[in-house]
């Protein structure tokens, strides 16, 4: 009898590949897509179910417009009105994707969830349990993504494109008929295609309002457009001319305002670590030099854990510019993803 596993089939070329490959392996795949919108037409949709009539495997499509609504979007939109930058993906695979992913493993008594993400699970001998572990290339790895997946689940999942690079497997697709070979990666939000500007002019409306951006010293250089529409760190698209480059170093939102300054201004060496989560005992790995990713692109910073008066801190070797209230810092041993939270700042304290 064939071991089941339940496959999130996004209608993309990795995830179709996905589920040739474990059907190759010998597995029974049941694919499961995840419809985030009211509208009876997506195109995702109908390439998810046209892969999976054609590798014969069993399609499900799984309606989340509400939860997704209720839990991801506003949590974006409420991010930013608090002057944050939010990391929506993150909070929906943990909340909504993965949680659906296995409900449906365990109504169906399939023992493994897969998904087409670069990233593997291994054995680690220092922790004495399996581990997410990321890929070398920080460009094709994903697990930062899935940090907040608990033990139990992680255990059960298979990344059958961990040895693949994306061009081999978009040639596998290609070898094999697929017609989502050449499709385009999904780019930015996804509930967002017009850009989160325009997403949240749209849903804010009337919250937003114009101010003044302003030195550390509260002198005003000129008007913002709304604080929800920048982010931490930002330099272009500020619409203000000086005599020097600026950049963004803190959102005011009770004052409204916007902080420019220097780029030094964005350097910490010390984050606090928000609803954090972890796969191993924490009192283990407090003073431990690990590697840590304040965002996803980030190559990585090391530094270590403590507890000051039971708040959890990250504290950096060297500076970096790379933290924002709102954004994720992961941490990993040896490449294996031992946990995270989310980044809070104290401004005006640049390490």
């Amino acid at each position: 009898m064939k071991e089941k596993v339940v496959l999130g089939m996004s209608g993309g070329v990795d995830s179709s590949t996905a589920a040739y490959l474990l059907k190759q392996q010998g597995y029974e795949v049941i694919g499961v897509t995840l419809n985030q919108h009211e509208s009876k037409t997506n195109k995702d949709i109908g390439d998810a179910e046209e892969i999976a009539q054609k590798l014969k495997i069993e399609h499900r499509v799984v309606n989340i417009f509400e939860d997704f609504e209720e839990k991801i979007i506003r949590y974006f939109i409420e991010s930013y009105n608090n002057g944050e930058t939010p990391s929506p993906c993150v909070i929906c695979d943990d909340e909504i994707k993965f949680k659906i992913l296995f409900d449906i493993a365990d109504e169906c008594d399939a023992k493994y969830v897969a998904t087409g993400h670069y990233s593997s699970v291994e054995y680690c001998e220092k922790f004495s349990k399996f581990l997410l572990k990321g890929v070398h290339s920080i460009i094709k790895d994903q697990s930062y993504m899935l940090y907040r997946l608990d033990s139990a689940k992680v255990e059960r999942l298979i990344f059958p494109l961990k040895p693949y690079s994306k061009k081999e497997i978009r040639e596998i697709a290609k070898k094999i008929g697929l017609d989502v070979h050449d499709k385009k990666d999904s780019q930015g939000i996804c509930f967002a295609k017009e850009g989160y500007k325009e997403f949240l002019l749209k849903k804010l409306g009337s919250r937003i309002k114009s101010g003044n951006f302003v030195d550390k010293n509260g002198n005003i250089l000129g008007r913002h457009e709304g604080y929800q529409l920048y982010t931490l760190g930002q330099r272009r698209g500020l619409g203000i001319n000086l005599s020097k480059p600026v950049f963004i170093t803190e959102i005011r939102v009770s004052e409204n305002e916007i902080v420019l300054g220097e780029y030094n201004e964005l350097l910490r060496d010390k984050v606090q670590l928000l609803n954090y989560k972890f796969n191993v005992e924490l009192e283990k790995i407090l003073g431990m030099k690990l590697l840590a990713r304040p965002r996803f692109s980030s190559q990585g910073f090391y530094g270590k854990l403590s507890l000051e008066d039971n708040i959890l801190y990250f504290e950096y070797e060297e500076k970096n510019t790379h933290n924002a209230n709102g954004q994720h810092l992961v941490l990993f041993y040896n490449n294996f993803v031992l946990g995270g939270g989310m980044i809070r700042m104290e401004y005006g304290n640049f390490g």
